[in-house]
């Protein structure tokens, strides 16, 4: 059993990794800017604290952990927003300071993001060239953190694609689809819904971070995703006969972007290795 502690506790991704490592028989230090904000599990101990001021203590937390995941981001829906780069420099000042304290593992979250315009599958390795504030700020602190962490750490960098579920908790076109259905609405307005993207359920995420969270030689850049691409339209489809929403989708009455690749989706190979180690079969093939 591994101490973990889990900062961004409270977002759209964080209550599912608290699960996940706890369901791993870890002990886990959920961290949170306000309390009672979301529920998480009861099995984790709850902290709050801003860890991103310069006077954050790590004390707060108990014991040092064996292992950081560093989920924490403010405005992860808002791509363009100044938070992004302005507080940049306070996200690797906290995971510089904690593997310098003696933190052996250190998991990221990243974002595909990162990339920026691609077609086809995504490696560890392909060329980033982010075009939002996000994107360009995410990519900044992966490739920072390798050069200034002692090699007493490891690191892994989450490279996440397009979540889905908890949906009312998110930003995304499926909350948007449930809140057309909340208002009574049967028609949904719609892009041509051609592109191909790597849709992962937001609780299997969960599962990938906390199984690589106990990888401790997997190290540097993995796709967390399902490795399969799906048309837009499809899994819009799929979402609103899951969900008995009664909408039909308006095709081409919105655009398709021109910055948006017609099909980009991650290499899993790595991320099947991991949970196939304890026999772990959830990721999407």
């Amino acid at each position: 059993m591994s101490r973990v502690v889990v900062t961004g506790a409270g977002g759209y991704i964080g209550p599912h990794v608290v699960t996940a490592l706890l369901d791993r028989g870890n002990e886990v230090v959920a961290t949170v800017r306000r309390q009672g904000a979301v529920e998480l599990d009861p099995r984790a101990r709850v902290v709050e604290a801003d860890i991103l001021e310069d006077d954050f203590d790590p004390d707060i937390w108990g014991p040092l952990p064996d292992a950081v995941v560093h989920l924490a981001w403010k405005d992860g829906f808002r791509h363009n927003s100044p938070a992004h780069m302005s507080q940049l420099s306070s996200h690797f000042r906290l995971l510089t300071r904690l593997a310098e304290n003696g933190v052996a593992r250190i998991v990221a979250l990243g974002t595909m993001h990162e990339v920026g315009y691609w077609e086809g599958p995504i490696q560890a390795d392909t060329p980033t060239s982010p075009l939002s504030q996000y994107g360009i700020a995410k990519d900044a602190l992966r490739r920072a953190l390798p050069l200034a962490l002692p090699e007493t750490a490891s690191l892994a960098w989450v490279r996440a694609y397009y979540i889905y579920g908890d949906d009312r908790r998110s930003e995304s076109i499926f909350r948007k689809l449930l809140d057309a259905a909340d208002q009574g609405r049967t028609a949904f307005p719609f892009t041509t819904g051609r592109n191909l993207y790597d849709f992962i359920p937001v609780d299997e995420l969960g599962r990938q971070i906390a199984a690589l969270t106990d990888a401790h030689d997997v190290v540097g850049t993995v796709n967390c995703c399902s490795g399969t691409p799906k048309s837009l339209a499809a899994q819009v489809e799929d979402f609103i006969a899951a969900h008995d929403l009664g909408l039909t989708l308006e095709y081409g009455a919105f655009p398709d972007r021109p910055y948006d690749s017609p099909g980009v989706w991650g290499d899993a190979t790595i991320i099947r290795e991991v949970m196939a180690r304890e026999g772990d079969t959830t990721v999407a093939q």
